[in-house]
């Protein structure tokens, strides 16, 4: 089946993964906080992912594992928007990510948004993964051709795609032409192929069930155009994502290589 691009009424559920220990931001404070609840721009960056996704679901699961209990409390005391939450834990945390999607699988239907709750993404991709309807046995990753205005190309997950299909997907891809934001919307035979790699090897990454679906050709791209959106995994990422949200605010954004800039103290808001 082709997968189809059209206006669909019902909001789909959500899954957010934030399990992770975030230990590459974690050193640049050494104090314990947890990834998750770090401001970014003024905002927490869960509360910033929740209130993204209030464009397209109107419920979301977030599969919490390192400092869970701490995560869970601060959203439920700050999180005031219109979306049903539901809390998945995934206690396999130090394993890779694709763990944190089975720990979400009851919680699922046929069709959901995934997304990782240390990435910034702007109106316009939520508004594609609104009206996308992923193809049966499919599902669609939203990625960026603009190679030039990644910040961290050693860092992203690179993503081979043509005529709108994902043929391969690694962070030590060479012959890549776009990169992962991070952003799917899937059906749930990602759910099985991640538990068909987990059976055999005892763990799965997310990109492990991904290459599943391409080499079943049936995991489809979605070109985010000028859509803005930013990972934070390490310090310099977040100085940079804040010096493109304040640009964005400003009325004044644009598509540049980051430079070196002043310090950002950022940290925990409560």
């Amino acid at each position: 089946m082709n997968c189809t691009m059209k206006k669909v009424n019902d909001r789909k559920t959500g899954v957010v993964l934030a399990a992770g220990l975030g230990s590459r931001l974690a050193k640049t404070w050494g104090d314990g906080r947890v990834k998750p609840l770090v401001a970014v721009d003024g905002k927490v960056l869960l509360l910033r992912t929740l209130a993204s996704l209030e464009l397209a679901c109107d419920r979301v699961v977030i599969v919490l594992g390192f400092g869970a209990d701490s995560i869970r409390s601060y959203v439920e005391n700050r999180y005031h928007g219109p979306m049903n939450l539901v809390f998945a834990v995934n206690h396999l945390y130090q394993l890779s990510n694709g763990l944190s999607v089975l720990a979400a699988r009851e919680y699922v239907g046929e069709c959901f948004v995934l997304c990782m709750a240390d990435h910034i993404m702007g109106d316009e991709l939520l508004m594609l993964a609104r009206d996308y309807v992923p193809p049966a046995g499919g599902a669609a990753l939203l990625v960026d051709y603009k190679l030039k205005t990644i910040f961290d190309m050693d860092d992203a997950t690179k993503v081979r795609a043509e005529n709108g299909k994902i043929l391969r997907i690694g962070k030590n891809l060479t012959d890549y032409n776009c990169i992962d934001t991070g952003l799917f919307i899937c059906s749930k035979v990602l759910i099985e192929v991640l538990s068909e790699v987990y059976q055999k090897k005892g763990d799965a990454s997310l990109s492990d069930g991904i290459q599943k679906l391409c080499e079943r050709s049936t995991m489809h791209a979605i070109d985010i155009g000028d859509g803005f959106w930013q990972d934070v995994d390490t310090a310099e990422m977040l100085r940079h994502a804040e010096r493109q949200l304040i640009l964005r605010r400003s009325g004044h954004a644009i598509l540049q290589r980051a430079c070196p800039d002043r310090e950002v103290d950022s940290g925990l808001v409560f």
